[in-house]
């Protein structure tokens, strides 16, 4: 070595020190230096942290949203880090909490968000040691949320197959089943035969594709997928096919007899441990007709042990339960079926029709299930009665199409028996209340959507007799108090329009707290969370809308648009919420993107009406 060559002149003063230093003295001095260097900066596992003698610089905090409704933190390493906390003022104005506390290893942070909650959001993130803690400065969430909507599109995406038409959210939000009626099968066999894709969040926060799935017997026009119903823990799934054609009844029945032509039937699947599904049963009522449509509506009990099946087309002329199913003279009716598993076997439990049963009032078209399956309640959107509120005059058919619904509860012995019959509070013709139905986990609350109803009137609890304002829809809000059913709200868009259809599709958390609402007509051509409402340059695009809750005074909290808006896409035909609010499934079945999977390409229109899902 030269004399002159420097490179190695630390070493050598080091060992100059130890010539004359003690060997702890010696340690003591390397902790340092390592300190001032900066290679002792992993506070949590490193013997030589209890010498930090100052708390961490503070980090330069960075978002980034990311699809699927995650935001990215990155930051860079402030020195000696034992732990850091990520903080989050989610209005702007009730101050920081924090959200989650990790090791003071990493310099990156993916966390999965309910993105209508982080709208005004901002977010700090501490670095702290054994001296004490230094925050950032505040990053805040800006006009780049739209790029976290998570855009979800078919594995094998094709024109006309409907993606998002059905929608299911389970397991906290993790498992999400599509239904895709208009897909034609491998290749492209069967047209219409319909497909349900199931998607799963993993543990990191990344969704992927789990499968697709197919009936037992697919044939054209089936449009199997129509309607989607999971199990609480994403395990047990429910597939309607309204259009199916067999003529067999019961449970597991010859399923090759197509001489019942949209007689339709239901699908069970499970998914084992390993995370594959299997068909396991295969349903049909107990008295399958010709254009009954068995399965255009299904629910599911949060066990996964009690499943209701709407048949709108059924023709049976009976009353309440269990009544003559072999009486024709009442077309299109509608009727629902109710069928339970002993954990081996299904079998159907009961038979339920309307209290005022008559010709083409749909009873059926939409179902809904309480988490315990002990309430029913079932939409009749072409019931006739002029009636209002709770329990009034059945017979009374001036107001055609107005529309009805009808709760039932089970009792401890397993019986049936019908506990309310709904109205509207403003009841008029064409009105098509009972066209959506979302309860709570308990069954206690209610939400109804008559999503032809006419008022001008915005927000809650505004002018019902305003009938400006054709078709632009309305929900409407019911508690139940022990036995009695009363309506506590009435919900309209913050901006209704004229054919906005508001109350098309709807959906509840289990806390009964958070509601979603669709608009599947409504026309702005915003894009993403609060956009402009007042531009109405793109027909038919819909939206949706969140409510919320408080203390029993509900309010609107957010306008959801997809973001990439476009004419006639349909978003909102229908919605799906997780158990705990915070994830949204919104469908637009008549999107028109070739793309494929997760995140692709949104704006090439390569495929009319291939239909997709966005994840907020």
């Amino acid at each position: 070595m030269k004399k002159t060559d420097r490179s190695f002149a630390p070493v050598r003063g080091w060992m100059a020190v130890n010539r004359r230093t003690t060997f702890p003295a010696l340690i003591a001095l390397l902790a340092t230096a390592l300190l001032v260097s900066g290679c002792a900066d992993d506070d949590d596992d490193n013997p030589l942290a209890d010498r930090v003698t100052d708390p961490p610089k503070a980090p330069e905090l960075t978002l980034t949203p990311q699809s699927v409704k995650t935001f990215r933190f990155s930051w860079d390493k402030p020195g000696a880090v034992s732990e850091y906390r990520l903080l989050v003022n989610p209005d702007g104005a009730s101050g920081y909490s924090e959200v989650v506390t990790f090791g003071g290893k990493p310099t990156e942070y993916d966390l999965p968000v309910f993105l209508p909650a982080t709208l005004n959001a901002s977010y700090i993130l501490e670095a702290c040691n054994r001296i004490g803690c230094t925050e950032s400065d505040a990053v805040f969430v800006n006009s780049a949320l739209t790029n976290a909507i998570g855009y979800l599109k078919a594995s094998d995406t094709d024109v006309n197959d409907g993606f998002g038409r059905a929608l299911a959210l389970a397991d906290g939000g993790r498992t999400l089943a599509i239904g895709a009626p208009g897909d034609d099968g491998e290749n492209d066999g069967a047209s219409a035969s319909g497909a349900v894709h199931v998607l799963q969040q993993d543990d990191t926060g990344v969704w992927r594709h789990q499968t697709r799935l197919r009936a037992s017997n697919p044939d054209d026009l089936d449009q199997f997928g129509e309607a989607v119903a999971l199990a609480g823990d994403g395990g047990t799934l429910a597939v309607g096919a309204a259009d199916e054609d067999s003529a067999s009844t019961g449970i597991n029945g010859p399923q090759a007899d197509n001489s019942a032509t949209d007689s339709g039937a239901t699908y069970i699947f499970q998914r084992d441990d390993t995370g594959a599904w299997r068909q396991t049963a295969y349903l049909k009522a107990s008295n399958s007709g010709a254009g009954d449509a068995f399965g255009a509506s299904v629910a599911l009990s949060s066990n996964g042990s009690r499943l209701a099946v709407g048949a709108f087309g059924e023709a049976s002329a009976a009353t309440g339960i269990d009544g003559d199913q072999s009486d024709d003279s009442a077309v299109n009716a509608g009727a629902a079926y109710v069928f339970d598993y002993d954990g081996s076997n299904w079998a159907q439990s009961a038979y339920v029709k309307a209290s005022n049963t008559d010709a083409v009032d749909l009873f059926g078209l939409s179902l809904a299930l309480s988490g315990d399956g002990n309430t029913l309640v079932a939409g009749a959107l072409r019931e006739a009665s002029a009636a209002t509120g709770i329990g009034g005059d059945q017979g009374d058919n001036t107001a055609a199409t107005s529309g009805a619904v009808y709760a039932f509860q089970r009792d401890s012995g397993g019986v049936w028996t019908q506990q309310a019959y709904i109205k509207a509070s403003n009841s008029e013709s064409g009105d098509n209340f009972g066209r959506s139905l979302a309860l709570d986990g308990t069954g206690e609350t209610l939400a109804v959507g008559a999503n032809q109803e006419d008022s001008a009137a915005a927000g809650v609890g505004a002018d019902q007799n305003d009938n400006s304002a054709l078709t632009s829809g309305a929900v409407y809000v019911f508690k139940r108090d022990g036995e009695t059913w009363a309506q506590q709200a009435y919900l309209k868009a913050s901006l209704p329009g004229a054919s906005d259809a508001f109350g098309f599709s709807l959906a509840l958390s289990a806390d009964g707290a958070t509601l979603a609402v669709a608009a599947n007509g409504e026309a702005s051509a915003a894009r993403g969370m609060d956009g402009d409402q007042t531009d109405d340059t793109a027909g038919g695009s819909g939206a949706a809308y969140l409510f919320h809750n408080d203390a029993g005074v509900w309010h609107q909290s957010r306008y959801l648009k997809a973001p990439n808006t476009s004419a006639d896409d349909n978003f909102g035909y229908r919605v799906a919420l997780a158990a705990d609010g915070e994830t949204l499934a919104v469908g637009a079945d008549r999107e028109d993107s070739n793309a494929t999977g997760i995140d692709g390409d949104q704006n090439n229109a390569g495929a009319s009406n291939s239909g997709a899902v966005y994840l907020y």
